[in-house]
């Protein structure tokens, strides 16, 4: 139930982060890109994982801040204000290990009550190759290469930067199982 369309996301995306956040909105396109490419691997779920992409960082708009912790503000506002499709605001909501930020940030509890994990691990996998093979300008790069990036904007002592030190062996991980299912089903990467 609720709205699952890409078009839809695409524009309301687009709507929240192309003024005010441009290189967010590079960085979103290109991960929504990536989606598209991994839609023969993820067959049914193909719209839910790129409604997903486009829609991943929303919670970073100015108008939709209301914890600062953007997958759960995102999230929240996708679940409240549009009636989003279950499967993209959990996806939203806990996209790239956010419940290890989320503990970081004193909120773990609230996200997984909220918004608790989806139980495809494909589909989930798939959002953090997306996402986490993809730099803030929207191309291409590793999970190697983008983890270093990310701490070296945030600054290895900062919320982010603990969390995703704490994250790091699971994204890899996510990371290599999409490349082994896209090997496997003979989808190229």
């Amino acid at each position: 139930m609720g709205t699952t369309n890409v078009d839809w996301a695409y524009g309301l995306a687009g709507e929240l982060l192309s003024s005010s956040l441009p290189r967010r909105w590079a960085h979103t396109q290109g991960v929504a890109a990536c989606a598209r490419m991994l839609a023969p691997l993820v067959g049914d779920s193909a719209e839910v994982l790129e409604a997903a992409a486009v829609l991943h960082d929303i919670g970073y708009a100015p108008p939709l801040v209301s914890t600062g912790f953007h997958p759960l503000d995102g999230a929240r506002y996708l679940r409240d204000v549009h009636t989003a499709e279950e499967r993209v605001v959990r996806l939203v909501a806990n996209h790239s290990y956010a419940l290890l930020e989320a503990e970081e940030r004193g909120r773990r509890d609230e996200l997984a009550d909220e918004f608790p994990l989806l139980g495809d691990p494909l589909l989930v996998d798939a959002l953090v190759y997306c996402d986490m093979t993809t730099t803030p300008d929207g191309r291409r790069t590793t999970s190697h290469e983008r983890l270093h990036e990310i701490l070296d904007r945030y600054g290895e002592d900062s919320v982010v930067g603990r969390f995703i030190r704490r994250a790091a062996p699971h994204i890899h991980a996510s990371v290599d199982r999409v490349r082994a299912a896209a090997v496997e089903a003979d989808v190229k990467l």
